[in-house]
């Protein structure tokens, strides 16, 4: 039984040690979206209609108003942007809330490679970055049920 588990452990060590979650800054977040690692922004509705939108980025609240996940749910929508072997960039308003969700997605969830816009949209716009209104978008992912 002990050579089991030990077997087991050792087995599973190099899928858990390449869990990573990194924090980048806007550079690095357009190099990462140009090299097509999606984007998902983690926001709510009132922040998205607030702020606008990058470009291309995905809407999939994580915290709803209230501060509730619904973990689970959650990670079914975002399965079909990006499986656990694949790269995932996440930003929120301030890089707090995507950090949380970060951890979620690379110490549970075991994604592999999760970015953590460290700034947030917030940073994002007092670097001068572009953004679009989210109405559209908006619209789409209700439509679809996947923000």
């Amino acid at each position: 039984m002990r050579r089991l588990l030990l077997s087991l452990c050792l087995a599973l060590a190099p899928l858990l040690a390449q869990a990573e979650l990194i924090d980048i800054d806007n550079a690095e977040l357009e190099r990462l979206m140009k090299n097509g690692v999606p984007l998902i922004d983690i926001r709510t509705t009132p922040e998205w209609q607030e702020t606008g939108i990058i470009a291309n980025s995905r809407l999939l609240t994580f915290f709803d108003e209230q501060g509730q996940v619904d973990a689970a749910a959650w990670l079914e929508k975002l399965k079909p942007i990006a499986k656990p072997n694949q790269p995932v960039i996440i930003i929120c308003r301030s890089g707090n809330r995507s950090k949380a969700a970060g951890q979620f997605l690379s110490q549970q969830a075991a994604y592999s490679r999760v970015y953590n816009v460290k700034s947030g949209i917030k940073g994002w716009l007092g670097n001068g970055g572009a953004v679009m209104p989210a109405n559209q978008s908006i619209a789409a992912c209700r439509s679809a049920k996947t923000c």
